[in-house]
């Protein structure tokens, strides 16, 4: 999916979080807040938080002032000009909540298009299908895989691009792969670099990447083929190709989907992601993080591509790792890690 032709950027918009903002369930809304290029978020909904602001409930002074307030009503007052209304949330038990429902028909009938992150697919729901086409909107299902001629195995053709293509893996599930990968491609561009970048979830798709799957909705077979078709995608228009990747290979529940993406992007650079402190695996207390280590070590022996540094959560200098590290949440972390990812190419 690339929602850049589908928007004039920055769009003005509307994010929905409601119950969720500025916690772990809430990160596609807290990622198109913070790091949008597609949309321009002028209010966001959520009663829990109604009347801060981004910034004060994201604990970021680097968020612009928007508004958090309670309803859609409420933020189509605030942003009338609302171009969409994105819903950065995607509940547990994966159906829409009841309590949702005239939050997103406020919007239809405002004149928004439905961006939506949901499991549920609004776009094959007769009623929202015909609420949208009354009002002249559109629904985009984000997490909608593709079908037909869209899915296939991967053939190597990734094998021939002429750009660069730099994945991000961790050593754990939400460790800030996204982050990481949004990161770099934006100190790439302030460098003068002609960069572009693959989302492989549904935030990343909605920050604006250039392409975008959420590929644990691919079947099986056909990630690494759909991965690869993204990359070339990007890699027609661009020098610099960064990717996003997901989970670990150490990962027992996930690993699947991790190495589907490192074969299919099969890239000539790796950034490591790392929360050093963390010793549980997320959602899964009952596994041990297996370290960089051994995840380098998986990624250098299942691919060509060299373990170029790690992205830490950590300061730098206060953990040892076996290749340069940054955290690009200080001020030179970016570019400091895209120095040692050049490095590496």
């Amino acid at each position: 999916m690339n929602l850049r032709d589908a928007f004039d950027a920055p769009a003005p918009a509307v994010v929905l979080a409601e119950g969720a903002f500025g916690t772990m369930d809430g990160k596609t809304a807290n990622g198109v807040v913070m790091h949008s290029e597609l949309f321009d978020a002028r209010a966001v909904v959520d009663s829990t938080h109604a009347g801060e602001s981004a910034a004060d409930v994201l604990g970021r002074d680097d968020v612009a002032d928007v508004p958090v307030v309670a309803s859609t009503a409420e933020a189509l007052e605030r942003a009338p000009d609302a171009a969409a209304l994105v819903v950065g949330v995607a509940p547990a038990g994966g159906d829409l909540p009841e309590e949702w429902i005239a939050d997103i028909e406020e919007a239809i009938r405002g004149g928004c298009d439905v961006v939506s992150g949901l499991h549920v697919f609004l776009g094959e729901r007769d009623a929202w299908r015909d609420l949208a086409d009354e009002h002249d909107v559109r629904i985009f299902d984000v997490r909608k895989p593709p079908a037909g001629d869209g899915l296939r195995v991967g053939d190597g053709r990734v094998d021939d691009c002429d750009a660069d293509v730099v994945l991000t893996v961790g050593t754990d599930c939400a460790v800030g792969k996204r982050t990481t990968t949004f990161e770099l491609y934006r100190a790439a561009k302030r460098a003068g670099l002609d960069a572009g970048w693959v989302a492989t979830g549904q935030t990343g798709i909605m920050v604006g990447a250039h392409r975008g799957v959420v590929v644990d909705r691919v079947p099986a077979d056909f990630a690494a083929g759909v991965v690869e078709d993204l990359v070339c995608g990007v890699a027609e228009e661009h020098d610099l190709v960064f990717v996003e990747g997901q989970a670990a290979l150490t990962h027992r529940a996930y690993s699947g989907v991790t190495l589907s993406i490192l074969h299919g992007a099969w890239p000539d650079a790796v950034v490591l992601v790392d929360q050093p402190d963390r010793e549980r695996r997320t959602h899964f207390d009952q596994w041990p993080v297996a370290g960089v280590e051994e995840e380098m070590e998986l990624v250098e022996g299942l691919s060509e591509a060299t373990v170029a540094g790690v992205s830490t959560w950590a300061d730098p200098g206060a953990v040892e790792y076996p290749v340069p590290a940054a955290n690009v949440y200080d001020d030179d972390g970016p570019a400091d890690l895209l120095a040692t990812v050049r490095d590496a190419l």
